[in-house]
């Protein structure tokens, strides 16, 4: 059953839910990122475009509670995060819990900025799409930034989706975590299905590196 990506719908990808489940979620994506390696995956693709002597303006799409920039920018100090999810209540959430952050809800597939900014972060986001959704995306993102993009999404295998089961079984308290932890997994990547996807859209300006637990980190170059 992991050969294939799977495009059966996570129960948080139904956008008319607006209510305490998804801060729940957020609660719990939030424990999951910072116990399994989500941080760093994100943060070490950051580097590569970090520059201590300016500010960088940073995208957060998908971004959720952003809790993977709110963490990097403790070290990386002139960041300037803006956000944007296609949720309301994820934006009134965030906005709730972080000041910092300039929020904006709306669709990627209808990009609603101008200006450029230098780097766009997607963490936990692409697997959500099929692939020409994906392609597309990029095309759009890479107009958009001036730097590059850094993806963090997960690997698909057996053994990570065993351990989300098990993980999410003892821990969670969401029904929707419960359910969309491990479908996620079945919804990630192999190394093949980013390579059909960049040799298409970015040819011979990416990389892309295994990192624990379980992800991929994408480093798209402008």
């Amino acid at each position: 059953m992991f050969l294939k990506r799977s495009d059966d719908p996570e129960i948080l990808d139904d956008i008319s839910i607006q209510d305490e489940r998804v801060d729940y979620a957020l609660k719990e994506l939030k424990i999951i990122n910072s116990l399994l390696g989500g941080n760093g995956v994100s943060r070490k693709g950051i580097k590569i475009f970090y520059n201590q002597s300016g500010t960088l303006n940073i995208l957060d799409i998908g971004c959720g509670a952003s809790d993977i920039l709110i963490q990097i920018k403790k070290k990386f100090k002139n960041l300037n995060i803006y956000g944007l999810d296609i949720n309301l209540r994820a934006c009134v959430y965030l906005k709730k819990h972080s000041s910092d952050i300039r929020v904006v809800c709306g669709d990627v597939l209808t990009f609603p900025f101008e200006a450029p900014f230098d780097i766009i972060h997607a963490s936990l986001f692409f697997h959500h799409f099929k692939e020409e959704e994906i392609k597309r995306i990029i095309i759009t993102l890479l107009k958009s930034c001036n730097r590059g993009i850094v993806i963090n999404d997960l690997r698909r295998s057996i053994f990570a989706w065993t351990g989300i089961k098990i993980l999410t079984m003892l821990y969670s308290k969401s029904r929707e975590v419960r359910n969309d932890g491990p479908l996620s997994v079945k919804r990630g990547f192999i190394k093949k299905d980013w390579s059909d996807i960049l040799d298409c859209v970015a040819p011979g300006k990416y990389e892309m590196k295994r990192r624990w637990a379980f992800r991929w980190l994408v480093v798209i170059y402008k």
